[in-house]
């Protein structure tokens, strides 16, 4: 029934604007959540895509279901908490357009979703089960998304995992680590940023903390992006590397990961696992970069990821 099911956080990224002439610093509110941000990616490019997840009972929490309903992503696992308010992420800019976060989640809905809450056929009749460490930072949503992953992968569903290290969600780093590593034993295609990578495994030679990685569990293929520097697939017993795309200048990096990913993943599904090669994974790389490099040159995220005619019109003009 579905190509994709993700489980986690929809929130609101209240987005650093230019200030005013009287020096008032100005947010813009962004629908966000990279579990959201990814599928609403893999709808641009025609994917079935269900998300399962908690937001207020408040206009904050209708805004993003009414954003998910436009982008074609199947909602009727939203559900909406009467008590605790929607998540909020404040998200402010250095000049080179990296951010910082501080999150209004003390707590938030999204950390307040129950496994019975959980529809089994989103569980149950999808080929690719999406999550990150966001959905796993307190016992309530941890339980019900370690069930949840387990289920899926019981009925046959490829696990993808995105850590998505935010540090100060977490009651200690012995935790994070903790559910990272339960979250690299259970997947079967991971994406994992250089600086992620090196946080966890204490080595800053790329190879090396992916051979640190494979000792927990050699997952069949890995994902990893090095921000300017470009992206690379490890699979079998070889990687590729492509560079960066630079066509654009960069406004904001929000959602640029989960751009690459959500386009990953969609062709992970297009051509399977089993047969990759060089030049295939060489192909999709050069695809998720310029798809990512694209959403860097706008703001937001969720309701600003490229159509395929736009990402394949920008790779022919860099051939």
């Amino acid at each position: 029934m579905y190509d994709v099911v993700a489980i986690g956080e929809l929130l609101v990224d209240f987005i650093q604007e230019d200030p005013t002439d009287m020096g008032k610093r100005l947010y813009s509110a962004n629908p966000g959540g990279a579990p959201c941000n990814l599928l609403a990616m893999m709808r641009r490019l025609g994917k079935e895509a269900a998300f399962i997840g908690k937001v207020g009972n408040d206009a904050l929490g209708y805004m993003l279901r009414d954003a998910l309903i436009s982008q074609n992503i199947h909602v009727e696992n939203l559900c909406f908490d009467s008590k605790v308010p929607t998540t909020l992420a404040f998200v402010s800019k250095n000049e080179e357009g990296d951010r910082t976060f501080s999150f209004y989640r003390n707590p938030g809905a999204d950390m307040m979703l129950e496994y019975e809450e959980i529809r089994q056929e989103l569980l149950t009749e999808t080929r690719l089960f999406h999550f990150g460490t966001l959905s796993m930072t307190h016992d309530k949503n941890r339980s019900g998304t370690m069930r949840a992953v387990e289920t899926a992968k019981n009925n046959g569903a490829w696990i993808s995992f995105d850590p998505n290290i935010r540090e100060l969600l977490w009651d200690s780093e012995a935790l994070l680590r903790e559910q990272m590593t339960w979250g690299f034993e259970m997947c079967d295609i991971l994406k994992i940023s250089d600086s992620e990578l090196q946080w966890y495994t204490g080595e800053h030679d790329l190879d090396r903390g992916i051979s640190e990685l494979r000792k927990i569990r050699d997952i069949p293929l890995i994902f990893l992006t090095m921000g300017g520097a470009g992206s690379r697939a490890y699979y079998k017993e070889f990687y590729v590397e492509v560079p960066a795309c630079h066509m654009w200048e960069t406004v904001e990096t929000t959602g640029a990961g989960d751009a690459f990913f959500g386009i990953v993943l969609s062709r992970i599904l297009d051509e399977g696992m089993e047969h990759l090669d060089r030049k295939m994974l060489e192909h999709i790389l050069k695809y998720a970069n310029t798809g990512a490099a694209i959403v860097t040159s706008r703001k937001g995220a969720l309701m600003v990821m490229p159509e395929k005619e736009e990402i394949e019109a920008a790779m022919i003009h860099t051939a």
